[in-house]
């Protein structure tokens, strides 16, 4: 008999190639949903998963929110400090603000303004 396939982390069953499901906590053989093939739980054992995210694979609103903030209160609070790049000069840091001016059920605004040149801009979300 032929053991399971394993692709990375997915186990496919010898016979008809479902992928066959995790093996729940004390489980010793998995049985495949398709054919009834029953695969020992030692067949995910030894498995690493190693996951990455590429740093530009979100939408631009989604990678914002994944930044590090750092709250300044100072008198006249400017906002938020954030790593954002400037359009006008390339710098790295700018402070954020962000406001809701459209309808509810939409997306907030966020205004920017720059650490190093003060130009100020905004990005709906």
């Amino acid at each position: 008999m032929v053991g399971a396939h394993k692709i990375g982390s997915l186990v496919f069953c010898p016979r008809c190639g479902t992928l066959l499901d995790l093996p729940k906590d004390g489980e010793v053989d998995v049985t495949c949903e398709q054919c009834g093939h029953v695969e020992p739980a030692s067949s995910y054992e030894n498995t690493e998963i190693t996951t990455r995210s590429d740093p530009d694979a979100f939408p631009s609103a989604l990678r914002q929110k994944r930044k590090t903030q750092t709250k300044l209160h100072e008198s006249g609070d400017q906002g938020t400090l954030v790593n954002e790049k400037c359009p006008s000069c390339g710098a790295l840091e700018a402070y954020s603000k962000e406001m809701q001016l459209r309808s509810a059920d939409e997306g907030s605004t966020i205004f920017y303004t720059c650490v190093a040149c003060k130009h100020g801009w905004r990005v709906n979300n």
